[in-house]
């Protein structure tokens, strides 16, 4: 099947808006990496606004939806409820907080990958049990990034 001039190397695209969001040089301002450099687990554990989560719950948080949609491009149904969204964090250490950190990484890199690997048609194919398509899904991976960005950054500035 050919494809049109529009649609061709979109998967390029959205791998590029995903690395943007996540490590640096995007249009709207600090990326995720950006805003943890300076935040280690005293800060990353805080919780300076009543009732939000930590820096560390939405980065826990982000790493689990950055493997479930790495999950979904690769044919299985994810589904992510109460701790698995949103896990808890228990150990408040230095060496923890790298290792969340770490695991963000290696799980951004990851999706980034299982992203590149996809053929430009599956774009319009639907993600398993769910009403969207991956060209839907995977911008919205964008824009998870970066609403969870602007929280970490008022955590940040909201900071202890």
């Amino acid at each position: 099947m050919a494809q049109s001039t529009s649609q061709a190397h979109q998967v390029e695209r959205i791998a590029d808006q995903l690395r943007r969001a996540f490590a640096g040089d995007a249009w709207h301002g600090p990326a995720v990496l950006e805003l943890l450099a300076d935040v280690d687990s005293r800060v990353a554990a805080a919780r300076p606004i009543p009732g939000a989560h930590s820096i560390w719950e939405i980065v826990a948080h982000l790493s689990a939806w950055e493997e479930a949609l790495t999950h979904r491009l690769g044919g299985r149904a994810a589904e992510l409820e109460g701790a698995q969204d949103w896990p808890a964090v228990s150990d408040t250490s230095p060496a923890a907080w790298k290792q969340t950190v770490d695991t963000l990484k290696q799980r951004h890199a990851e999706l980034i990958a299982a992203v590149e690997a996809m053929p430009e048609y599956r774009l319009l194919n639907q993600v398993p049990n769910r009403g969207h398509d991956f060209y839907h899904m995977l911008h919205g991976c964008v824009q998870h990034e970066l609403y969870h960005a602007g929280q970490i950054a008022v955590l940040k500035k909201a900071g202890v």
